[in-house]
């Protein structure tokens, strides 16, 4: 049954159409040029690309350079000159005689005009061809600024690398929320949390829907564990769901009609999969064993989940219908909460190292296991839609927050403020 959610903040129906769709109006590319590889960013030797980003002229001009540097800067892909060596002035024309005397390879440059309806004019040159190589326009409402922001640095950051960036993409997550825990969302850096107006006596992980456009989630309301879905299309909430026991949903397949997940129904834990237009439960784990933390593979084919068939927590891999199950971690006595990467090539996952819960990764064929956190206790990982980035929870710094990291472990830096108890963080697909 399909019920409105009386209790979700005001502001939701803007966030939909954040997450939903484009919210500027974006021109089309004026200036056209071959294709150049700017960073081969795959490549183990990579250097950083020395970039210059002038501060763009206007009212709100600072504001937006200054997160376009950020974004960019964050990758660990571009080095940002320090504009106090910049020689020409935002407002000159592009001399690249000006920008190669300084190291700069590529410049942004950009007007800002506008009160409360921005147009922003940028554009990028190649300081050795000495020629432009992206023009664009974007137009969007001073309230939104900093997803303009973002949207500028993901033309960049793809016009350089020739990959998608994510500096447009939602994080999902779970905080205390008045006595409960609730749901909440914010951008990819952890500003603009907005409240979702879900809450429960306990809210476990979301997860998002391939499109982008639902998330589900387990929580425990009176005295019963449901799985609910919340779609941003409809702003409604419904139990898709709801059994004697603990019911705790994975993510959903690539096709979004089904998700995976581990209930104790039948008084064990076994893993199920519920296509949701027809409400076809399958039971695919057919075992005495404790088997929780189901995580569908990128093309569907696969699941990763928990098993503690020998003897103690371990990360397996099997088939969509329950067969050629395989272990793929042997280290330690206690691993657990396996995603995969956005292209199934890796799989991130919990395990107790020192009598601490760090963030690990492995291939599914089970080698290259790389630790990637050291300090406090870390879960709940998940990865960026370009799998270049993972977020997690910690509580390294006293009340536990969430953190983003590289995906080799480098920059862990903490996006959510101190007064908020965050855990639970998902990553959107766009």
């Amino acid at each position: 049954m399909i019920n409105k959610l009386k209790t979700m903040n005001l502001n939701l129906k803007n966030l939909a159409l954040i997450v939903l769709i484009s919210f500027l109006c974006f021109n089309f590319l004026i200036s056209k040029s071959e294709a150049k590889t700017y960073i081969d960013i795959n490549s183990p030797g990579m250097r950083k690309l020395p970039i210059a980003i002038s501060e763009f002229t206007g009212s709100e001009g600072k504001a937006i350079s200054d997160i376009i540097k950020a974004d960019l800067e964050f990758t660990g892909f571009f080095l940002c000159i320090d504009r106090k060596k910049y020689i020409e002035e935002s407002t000159h024309p592009f001399n690249p005689e000006n920008w190669s005397i300084i190291g700069a390879e590529t410049v942004v440059k950009g007007t800002v005009t506008g009160d409360q309806d921005l147009t922003i004019n940028v554009a990028l040159y190649d300081v050795t061809d000495g020629k432009e190589i992206l023009k664009k326009k974007y137009e969007g409402k001073k309230t939104v600024l900093r997803e303009v922001a973002h949207s500028i640095a993901n033309d960049l950051y793809k016009q350089i690398t020739g990959e998608e960036g994510i500096f447009t993409t939602k994080i999902a997550f779970v905080a205390e929320d008045e006595g409960k825990k609730g749901l909440y969302i914010m951008d990819w850096d952890g500003s603009n949390i907005k409240r979702l107006g879900i809450r429960g006596n306990f809210v476990l992980a979301p997860h998002w829907s391939k499109d982008g456009t639902r998330i589900v989630y387990s929580s425990q309301r009176g005295i019963q564990w449901g799985i609910y879905l919340l779609d941003f299309t409809k702003m409604t909430e419904r139990s898709i769901f709801n059994s004697i026991g603990l019911n705790i949903t994975g993510n959903f397949s690539p096709e979004g009609d089904e998700i995976v997940f581990a209930s104790s129904k039948d008084e064990d834990y076994g893993i199920y999969t519920l296509k949701l237009s027809k409400f076809k439960i399958t039971k695919i784990s057919l075992t005495r064993w404790i088997e929780i933390s189901p995580s569908f593979s990128p093309d569907g084919k696969k699941i990763a989940f928990v098993s503690d068939r020998g003897g103690t927590p371990q990360i397996y891999i099997m088939e969509k219908n329950g067969y050629d199950v395989r272990r793929i971690t042997f280290e330690g006595n206690y691993n657990t909460s396996p995603i995969w990467s956005p292209v199934g090539d890796n799989i991130v996952f919990v395990g107790r190292f020192e009598g601490k819960h760090h963030i690990f990764t492995v291939k599914p064929e089970g080698s290259g296991l790389t630790r990637l956190t050291n300090i406090g206790n870390n879960e709940d990982p998940s990865f960026s839609p370009n799998g270049r980035f993972i977020i997690f929870s910690s509580d390294r710094d006293g009340a536990t927050g969430i953190y983003i990291m590289r995906d080799n472990g480098e920059i862990q830096k903490r996006i959510t403020p101190a007064w908020l108890k965050a855990t639970g963080p998902r990553w959107s697909p766009n």
